[in-house]
């Protein structure tokens, strides 16, 4: 069974993170440059949530609030389940179904090791389809 860990060695561990008092429209240019749908959000090393684009969507677009003077600490979501390196794929993937999630924060204690998202689960569901294909067809002509 894959874990996390495999996901984090194949996409790696960089995470982009702003501060708290950061702008929405500054933090949706960074996630625009970066081509990414979510930030970390961090203080002091330490990790509060996460801003997605969801959370701009509903709580800044629909509520027609300003993206020029609403920070990302005003709109984070703080309550995101985490996971560890250790859990497996499917864990994940229940998880995030379970709760309507599109992004997990990955901790090795109280530090923030990584963010996975929904997409990358797919991609190493898929790898690990292909894999077991690959391994059977060379197990039949053989």
């Amino acid at each position: 069974m894959k874990k996390v860990s495999h996901i984090l060695h194949r996409k790696g561990y960089h995470v982009t993170n702003v501060p708290p008092s950061t702008t929405v429209i500054n933090a949706l240019h960074l996630m625009a440059d970066q081509n990414i749908g979510s930030v970390a959000v961090m203080e002091g090393g330490n990790f509060l949530g996460i801003m997605t684009e969801r959370d701009y969507s509903r709580k800044v677009v629909l509520k027609g609030r300003s993206s020029t003077h609403t920070t990302v600490g005003e709109i984070m979501t703080a309550d995101f389940p985490f996971v560890t390196q250790n859990d497996t794929v499917e864990f994940c993937m229940e998880l995030m179904s379970d709760r309507n999630l599109r992004y997990l924060p990955v901790m090795d204690g109280k530090k923030l090791s990584g963010i996975i998202s929904i997409n990358d689960i797919v991609k190493e569901t898929i790898l690990t389809h292909e894999e077991t294909i690959s391994h059977l067809h060379s197990y039949i002509h053989s």
